[in-house]
């Protein structure tokens, strides 16, 4: 008896763990480079006191889709997307060297170069970028950033900085809890000056909306299934305890 109820019990909370997982996805099918992260579910035996008797589910997250989104052209030219494969460098809030795909790029009142999370975008150095004020600025596809300065002519460009774009083996990756990208090993990832940028466009989220609503109406059913199940075995309990007063 008791151990249907703990694999139901342990199966109704491993769906919901699932389906956390699902929900974050859907809830970033429009967020700008975001990669949706994998789920799947594992039995793995209880050890304890004495012989492994009991098996429970396990939700883990293998792993992170890296497949490119679709690239939509904005006109803005603080927007970029990466050309294929790559990642752009810029400082998460722990102050870390992470990754990302988010190519949405803004200056601060500071001439601080971030994307729309807020995030600096760091240059080949290492360093976060700042832009002095300009009349005109544009991103070339090596991520070059040229500007013309406030009252000089428009046909003197001068190069600020270059964003540092990376390209390593995607096994390398992590996804963390900040949701950027990091390196498996310490240390910085090199610049790649293979990596191309499209300015005046975004690459959307890989995320298949229909597809993960699909996965949450499965996983719903699931943790009903699971509560049913939870419930026969307390209507069988109770009728037992029934036949034993009788006895």
């Amino acid at each position: 008896m008791d151990r249907s109820l703990y694999i139901a019990m342990n199966g109704a909370k491993q769906t919901l763990l699932a389906q956390g997982a699902n929900a974050n996805n859907l809830a970033n099918a429009q967020t700008t480079g975001f990669k949706a992260d994998f789920e799947q579910f594992r039995a793995m035996p209880a050890f304890g006191p004495g012989y492994p008797s009991r098996v429970y589910s396990m939700t883990e997250r293998p792993g992170t889709n890296m497949a490119s989104g679709s690239i939509h052209t904005t006109g803005r030219d603080l927007d970029v997307a990466i050309n294929g494969q790559g990642w752009i460098a810029v400082r998460n809030a722990e102050g870390q060297e992470a990754y990302t795909r988010a190519g949405d790029l803004r200056l601060t009142p500071e001439g601080l170069l971030q994307n729309g999370a807020g995030l600096s975008v760091l240059g080949e150095g290492g360093e976060a970028i700042t832009v002095p004020p300009a009349q005109k600025l544009e991103i070339g596809t090596d991520g070059t950033i040229s500007i013309v300065p406030q009252g000089v002519n428009a046909t003197n460009s001068v190069i600020v900085e270059r964003i540092k774009l990376v390209n390593p083996d995607p096994a390398n990756l992590e996804k963390r809890e900040d949701g950027l990208m990091h390196a498996k090993q310490a240390g910085a990832i090199p610049a790649d000056a293979t990596v191309t940028l499209v300015q005046g466009s975004l690459e959307s989220s890989n995320v298949n909306a229909l597809a993960a609503m699909v996965e949450m109406i499965e996983l719903s059913r699931n943790f009903e299934l699971q509560s049913k199940v939870m419930k026969n075995i307390d209507d069988t309990s109770g009728a037992s305890a029934k036949l034993m007063q009788v006895a």
